[in-house]
């Protein structure tokens, strides 16, 4: 016969049990979220002659598979694609690549700059996917965007781009434009001045530390920050690497709509597409 004290024995490790398994599901779930979320950034240097610019951002995609949703979510809505490094990594076939491609480029002209990862894998065949694209590779380049009239810029860096690096390609663009920096590494932010005229930088990498704890984890969530010298902008992922887990930092992409400040503030919503 068994007493009270193992039954509740029993109770609480089929609750632990049961508790893992669902912390798991969640885990799973948000590793694999399909959201798209939207972000108004209001700037006063933005051109007033220039509409505003409606940016589609996905960084660290890593294995996986674009949904359909998200696609169907941004077609029609963005001018630009900006795939912000860590397109793949070692042991990811270039078919899944490919399609990933394909899909990007059904919403509009796109724009990629080296992560860390992407180093990782056979670089001429990568070109050759880009070129069937139309895919525009931005390493220490400048780009000026369509029908900006020079006045919009997309400047991209390397992974492993220093502030000097950076600098060499922004003195050669007019001082006046409107420059958006493209770093798949956040930490650059940190050694912009304000007399490098850079408004806005976009970045991911970090996974938004991809498992936190308590709210913590090893790097910060990804978010919006402002500086005297510029804004930063980074972004959770919508991928991950090792294993196909997140908890408090779920996947996301971005429709970033970039406008004149007429002395609104930055706002941002949530737009999950649906779910895989």
């Amino acid at each position: 016969m068994k007493n009270k004290g193992d039954g509740m024995t029993e109770f609480l490790l089929a609750a632990v049990f049961i508790g893992g398994l669902f912390l798991l599901f969640m885990m799973v779930r948000a590793a694999f979220a399909n959201s798209v979320r939207v972000h108004v950034l209001y700037f006063n240097e933005y051109p007033s002659e220039v509409d505003d610019l409606n940016l589609f951002f996905i960084s660290d995609i890593h294995r996986r598979t674009i949904h359909d949703s998200v696609i169907n979510e941004v077609k029609g809505k963005a001018d630009v694609v900006i795939i912000g490094g860590d397109l793949t990594e070692k042991g990811v076939p270039f078919s899944r690549v490919r399609d990933n491609l394909k899909k990007l480029s059904k919403i509009a002209p796109a724009y990629f700059i080296w992560g860390n990862n992407d180093y990782e894998v056979d670089l001429k065949q990568l070109e050759k996917i880009f070129q069937e694209f139309d895919v525009t590779v931005l390493k220490n380049e400048a780009a000026f965007l369509p029908g900006s009239n020079k006045k919009v810029v997309l400047v991209g860096t390397d992974f492993t781009d220093t502030s000097e690096t950076m600098r060499i390609v922004l003195y050669s663009i007019s001082h006046s434009a409107f420059r958006i920096v493209l770093s798949h590494n956040p930490e650059l932010a940190k050694e912009v001045s304000e007399a490098d005229n850079v408004p806005l930088i976009l970045s991911g990498h970090t996974h938004g530390g991809q498992i936190r704890l308590f709210g913590f984890g090893p790097y910060e969530k990804g978010g919006i920050k402002k500086s005297p010298a510029t804004t930063l902008f980074v972004s959770n992922g919508y991928g991950t690497s090792l294993l196909p887990l997140r908890l408090g930092a779920p996947a996301e992409t971005h429709l970033i709509i970039v406008k004149r400040n007429q002395g609104l503030s930055t706002t941002s919503m949530n737009h999950p597409a649906s779910p895989s």
